[in-house]
């Protein structure tokens, strides 16, 4: 039976519970839709369809970007395309990043972090415009992550080791720090050098995402940043739609849900800037 200060504490929860499963679907939708961009739509949905700081937004955007990338990383691992020596390698680089991130973001002001989170939206937008990698994007000599065909692994080199790393790393600050996923960076890391096809690609991104979220959040719930009444429905949103849209993603062309993506990506770069430069919307 619920004592009066926590039964007060679940009708307060209760105006918040609807828009935080409906916000974290959309989230859901996007990642199942591109295998990315779900974490970096997370946080603006947070900040202006709930009104959350951006410090306490980043680590409950990770919540539901990383249980839905957990679902996905499961089902391509049943699938056998997740190359999880890979996955696990930037993994762990990311993981060891995330604090990090989350370090620099309890401690930076909120003009300089809108600002930033703005300039990236700015630029995941411009790169989904751009005509999608394929093989002849690649630079000579610059695929230094092969796929052996004999034993269906990625060949291992320094100069993948170096990649991967660096992918991962990159994917771990920008997850600490901004609440983001980071598959924006690992499927175009992974499209420029490597030989790997999109799905496998794209599970591989989902798989790193769910570890190196996993890091942000742990290390943002020690410092007291999450709001649970908030990221639990939010995060639960996300991993119902995820599972329905992932039979949506198989029907739709790919350039046009990239270019869509890339569009709404703008949009919500401009309301991010208006928000760092003091303008209020909604």
């Amino acid at each position: 039976m619920l004592d009066t200060a926590s039964f007060a504490t679940v009708v307060a929860a209760l105006p918040t519970l609807a828009p935080s499963v409906a916000l974290g679907a959309a989230v859901g939708v996007v990642m199942a839709l591109t295998g990315a961009g779900g974490g970096i739509l997370a946080v603006p949905l947070l900040v202006f369809g709930l009104h959350l700081p951006l410090p306490q937004a980043a680590p409950t955007g990770l919540i539901a970007v990383g249980a839905a990338a957990a679902l996905a990383a499961v089902l391509g691992l049943r699938e056998g395309i997740v190359r999880y020596r890979a996955a696990g390698f930037m993994g762990a680089v990311g993981v060891a990043l995330a604090p990090v991130g989350v370090w620099l973001a309890a401690r930076l002001p909120a003009t300089p972090l809108l600002l930033g989170f703005a300039a990236l939206l700015m630029w995941v937008s411009w790169r989904s415009w751009r005509p999608a990698n394929g093989a002849a994007a690649h630079a000579p000599g610059g695929i230094s992550c092969r796929l052996d065909p004999d034993e269906g692994r990625l060949r291992w080199t320094g100069r993948c080791a170096q990649a991967l790393a660096a992918t991962g790393a990159t994917a771990g600050l920008l997850s600490g720090l901004f609440g983001v996923g980071g598959g924006f960076v690992i499927i175009p890391a992974l499209q420029r050098v490597s030989d790997l096809d999109l799905r496998s690609i794209q599970a591989t991104s989902l798989t790193v995402i769910a570890l190196v979220s996993t890091s942000g959040v742990v290390a943002a719930a020690a410092s007291g940043a999450l709001d649970w009444s908030v990221a639990l429905p939010f995060g639960a949103g996300a991993v119902a739609a995820l599972v329905a849209g992932r039979q949506m993603a198989q029907h739709l062309p790919a350039p046009l849900l990239r270019r869509t993506f890339g569009a709404l990506t703008f949009v919500v770069a401009l309301m991010m800037l208006a928000r760092a430069l003091g303008w209020r919307l909604g």
